[in-house]
């Protein structure tokens, strides 16, 4: 019976969830998404060929039970389903949202690889979760036991909040430092609601402070509270920061009024779907509204700011990225999405510099064609001369990613070994830094990379915590 509801995919084609019609959808934060009903998810799920080597698990950073979650949702079996997900996977309905599904578990998909059509893997994910916390099924998190260690989390974002669920699940005592006021990191403030409403990341850090994860917030390791001191309150240490230090674009008139940050953008209108008071937003620094719009990168958080300047009534926004679209790092589905929206996309372009006095009035823009591949394949842009030519810009948005903050210097521990890119250096199994029980896991780590590398490296660190803490030294030492 459960058999001839599985291997649909060649009678039953790919359906996505109905995405909202572009132009209402421009209008607001909320999700462009809408939820499959019952009967669609269970149909899209059957279409899956249950293969022998899942390569959509194999390729999940997670190693999520994907085939097997699938099956159950099309049995109509879905609490059961969810318990799957949930074993490999703290946050399964964020991934289920900001995942680049077309990079990892779908675009690995056999059936898709066959000219069938991916199984549409993410939407499924999310229907599940999103169903059991309607259902109640997400059960609160009460230790069988509670323990006298303590571990020390430093950054509250997926990193440090997948270590503190797996910790506190064990009984360990967590308390979760964060500059930011709210808990969160890049899921709260980095990442536009129309990808992931708030109400999504706060149901699960609501979860967490009612297991008893004490969160420190508006604290500034290095100024309010030293790193000593967190080691000497803790039996462990885990740094879990992520990667804030935007890169800059040297080039002449870069200080000018109007050329502003990517997360300093977003970090602003995020503030402002909380309802704060945000002073920069309010005075039109970081507000796209009636302004022409160039945003410079090609990554996803560019995407994230190009499609953010149309919701805040931007009079035009292009997009500058120094390759064209096929090698560009950004997901091509967010691309399309922002297209669709009325983003105007500027390939094979770079900046040179920048027009205006004390305030921005345009980009000098190089023209660029792409020549022989550099060390990791693709191919390195260059300068087409002669070609150059102004942008009218207002407000003109840096997205060209993000690198590591010199934490041993910020934080006076110059014995915390860094890598020559500045991210800090640890065992890539254990997580171990170079300082007994001090642990390190994801961007701070990797270099800014995915949620869902984060919550993998967050959950791997956790294991290893507990490994270290059973050790009779520590036992020895309490």
């Amino acid at each position: 019976m459960a058999k001839n509801r599985m291997l649909q995919f060649v009678t039953v084609g790919k359906e996505t969830p109905e995405k909202r019609p572009a132009n209402l959808r421009a209008q607001d934060f909320h999700e462009i998404y809408r939820e499959y009903a019952a009967e669609k998810a269970a149909e899209q799920a059957g279409r899956c060929s249950q293969c022998g080597v899942p390569y959509c698990q194999s390729h999940c950073p997670l190693h999520n039970n994907i085939p097997d979650w699938l099956r159950l949702t099309a049995e109509g079996r879905l609490q059961e389903a969810y318990e799957i997900s949930q074993a490999t996977n703290t946050f399964p309905e964020i991934c289920g949202r900001i995942c680049p599904q077309d990079r990892l578990c779908e675009g690995n998909c056999v059936i898709e690889q066959s000219g069938h059509g991916t199984v549409t893997i993410g939407s499924v994910e999310k229907y599940i979760t999103d169903t059991a916390w309607e259902n109640g099924w997400v059960q609160p998190i009460r230790p069988h036991a509670e323990r006298t260690e303590s571990v020390g989390i430093i950054g509250a974002g997926p990193g440090g909040l997948a270590a503190a669920d797996m910790l506190r699940r064990r009984g360990v005592q967590v308390t979760v430092y964060d500059r930011y006021d709210r808990a969160g990191g890049l899921l709260t403030y980095g990442i536009p609601g129309f990808k992931l409403e708030k109400p999504v990341v706060m149901q699960r850090i609501d979860q967490l402070e009612e297991a008893g994860v004490q969160f420190v917030m508006n604290c500034n390791v290095g100024e309010d509270i030293s790193f000593d001191a967190i080691r000497g309150q803790h039996d462990a240490v885990l740094i879990a920061t992520g990667v804030y230090k935007a890169r800059d674009i040297a080039a002449p008139g870069v200080g000018a009024k109007g050329i502003v940050k990517a997360l300093d953008y977003l970090t602003a209108s995020n503030r402002k779907s909380f309802g704060d008071d945000v002073a920069e937003f309010d005075s039109g620094e970081l507000n796209a509204e009636g302004k022409r719009v160039v945003v410079i990168g090609g990554g996803d958080t560019a995407m994230d700011c190009v499609r953010t300047a149309i919701r805040q009534g931007a009079t035009s926004v292009k997009c500058l990225y120094r390759r064209d679209r096929a090698n560009m790092p950004g997901s091509q589905r967010e691309v399309q999405n922002a297209e669709e929206e009325g983003v105007e996309f500027v390939w094979l372009t770079a900046p040179k510099g920048f027009t205006g006095g004390d305030a921005v009035e345009g980009v000098m823009v190089q023209r660029m064609r792409l020549g022989a591949p550099d060390a990791t394949g693709r191919q390195s842009p260059e300068i087409i001369e002669g070609a150059d030519y102004v942008e009218p810009a207002d407000l003109v948005v840096q997205a060209l990613g993000f690198e590591p903050e010199d934490v041993p210097t910020l934080w006076g521990v110059p014995d915390l070994a860094v890598t020559r890119w500045g991210t800090i250096k640890a065992d890539f199994r254990t997580h171990e830094t170079s300082l007994p029980g001090v642990y390190a896991a994801g961007d701070i780590v990797r270099g800014a990379s995915l949620v869902v590398w984060a919550i993998r490296d967050g959950r791997e660190a956790a294991e290893a915590i507990l490994d270290y803490l059973a050790q009779p030294a520590q036992v020895a030492a309490e």
